[in-house]
C-alpha cells in the first residue's frame, strides 16, 4: 500500500509565531500530519505553554525576527541543533490599524520589517540549505488584504500583498532545485483578538458576517491543515500558488 501522500511523518518544520493564534492551529496541524515542529517567537512563556501540549514533536526557540542581523547566526543553531528542516512557514507579523494619513514613516517601516522584510532574510537563510539537499517546502502567510484593498489597513495590506510579489520571484529562483513555495491567504479566523473587536462592534460583526459566503468565521485549523496539504506530497507539483482560506469571503467582498 502507498504511503499517505498527505503524511508529513519524518519530516521537521519551523514556525514563526508558532505558539498563538494562526501559528499554534498550524502547529496542531503538521503535528497531527506527523511532523515535528520548531516554534518560534518573542514570548518564552506563550512558546513554552504551547510545547507542553506535545513536548515529544513541538519545540521552541526565541526569536525576534525584526533583529534581522541575527537571522543567519539562528538559522545555523536551528540545523545544527535540530537537523534538516524541511518546511518553513513564515507566519509571525504584526497589524496595524490606521488610515493612511494618521500612519506615520516609523509605524509603516515597522510592518514591512516585520511582515515583508524579516521573510526575505530568514526564507533566504533556510533556502541556502535546502538549497544543497535539492529539496523543501516554504509557506507564506498573507491575507485577504494581499488580494484586495481594505481601509484602514494600508502598511499592512502592504506588507501582504508584497509577501505574494515575493512568492513569485522565489518561485522562479527555488524551483530549479525542488522548494516549493506557496502562499495561504486567510479571511476571518476566530481568535482571541478577533472576539475582542467583534464583541465590541455588533454591527460591524454582522457585516462581516454577511460578506462571507459560510456565514461564520474561520479556525486556525482551517489554516494549518491547508499547510499540511502544501508541504505533502500530494502537493509535490504545487508550487507559486496563493490560497485564499476563507469560507469564500474574498470571492464575495
Amino acid at each position: 500500500m502507498n504511503q499517505n501522500p498527505f503524511s508529513l511523518n519524518g519530516k521537521i518544520a519551523f514556525v514563526t509565531g508558532g505558539g498563538t493564534g494562526i501559528g499554534l492551529g498550524i502547529t496542531y496541524s503538521l503535528v497531527k500530519a506527523g511532523c515535528k515542529v520548531i516554534i518560534a517567537g518573542r514570548r518564552p512563556t506563550v512558546l513554552q505553554q504551547a510545547a507542553d501540549i506535545n513536548p515529544e514533536m513541538i519545540f521552541y526557540e526565541f526569536l525576534d525576527i525584526n533583529s534581522r542581523s541575527e537571522i543567519p547566526g539562528f538559522v545555523k543553531f536551528v540545523y545544527e541543533k535540530y537537523g534538516a528542516i524541511d518546511i518553513l512557514v513564515n507566519n509571525a507579523g504584526i497589524h496595524l490599524k490606521k488610515n493612511m494619513w494618521e500612519t506615520s514613516d516609523e509605524e509603516f517601516d515597522k510592518v514591512i520589517n516585520t511582515n515583508l522584510q524579516s521573510v526575505f532574510t530568514i526564507s533566504r537563510e533556510f533556502v541556502k540549505e535546502m538549497k544543497e539537499r535539492r529539496t523543501g517546502s516554504i509557506i507564506m502567510i498573507s491575507s485577504m488584504t494581499g488580494l484586495f484593498g481594505m481601509d484602514k489597513v494600508v502598511a499592512y495590506g502592504t506588507s501582504k500583498t508584497g509577501v505574494i510579489g515575493m512568492m513569485h520571484q522565489l518561485v522562479m529562483d527555488c524551483s530549479a532545485y525542488n522548494i516549493r513555495i506557496n502562499t495561504i491567504a486567510p479571511g476571518w479566523i476566530k481568535s482571541d483578538m478577533l472576539e475582542i473587536a467583534m464583541n465590541g462592534d455588533k454591527e460591524r460583526k454582522e457585516k462581516i458576517l454577511s460578506r462571507i459566503p459560510f456565514k461564520d468565521f474561520g479556525e486556525s485549523e482551517d489554516i494549518g491543515n491547508a499547510v499540511v496539504y502544501l508541504c505533502s506530497n500530494a502537493a509535490k507539483y504545487v508550487t507559486g500558488v496563493t490560497l485564499p482560506v476563507d469560507g469564500g469571503a474574498t470571492f464575495a467582498f
